[in-house]
């Protein structure tokens, strides 16, 4: 009988100026510090395109290919042409085992994660409505209507976030 894979997840959510993406580049050398293999997963709501039109891979795809690899000595990327976004658990699977992966976005599918909130950006937080969060992570204290349930975390305290992560993160387990 084979063991199921599990993954160690975390998200960081919030909305679009948030500061979620500064937090994660942050955590990614602290983690590293701490000789964890940590990748992550970012989702958008904007269309993107690595390839050039009239460049080879991009004459592949056009021509029908549903996956294109372009390889080179520093890198690889797997470009896959899909109909709907993918689920977390699809995408862990293409992906390496390391000790953490952290998914910036997915907020509703997410089981773990932590919102990064500032209110200078006039925006109201997620937590009310999403049942994942269990953290935020702020530049303010005062976070109104912030249920008891929530760990409050100062969002330039990269080591504390780090290790509430560390002590948090979600094993996913993924299908065999």
């Amino acid at each position: 009988m084979t063991s199921q894979r599990t993954q160690l997840i975390f998200g960081i959510i919030g909305r679009s100026g948030a500061g979620k993406t500064h937090l994660i580049s942050r955590l990614l050398p602290a983690f590293c510090h701490l000789g964890w293999r940590v990748s992550t997963i970012k989702h958008t709501h904007h269309g993107v395109d690595m390839d050039k039109p009239g460049k080879d891979t991009f004459v592949h795809r056009q021509n029908g290919a549903t996956e294109v690899m372009l390889a080179t000595t520093e890198r690889w990327v797997l470009q896959h042409e899909c109909n709907t976004l993918p689920t977390i658990s699809d995408l862990l699977q293409r992906m390496e085992p390391v000790d953490l992966v952290l998914v910036e976005g997915f907020h509703a599918t997410m089981p773990t994660c932590m919102e990064v909130w500032r209110p200078t950006i006039g925006k109201t937080p997620l937590f009310p409505q999403t049942p994942g969060v269990v953290a935020v992570a702020s530049d303010n204290s005062n976070i109104p209507n912030i249920p008891n349930n929530l760990t409050v975390l100062d969002l330039n305290d990269t080591m504390a976030i780090a290790a509430y992560i560390r002590a948090h993160a979600y094993a996913f387990k993924l299908p065999n």
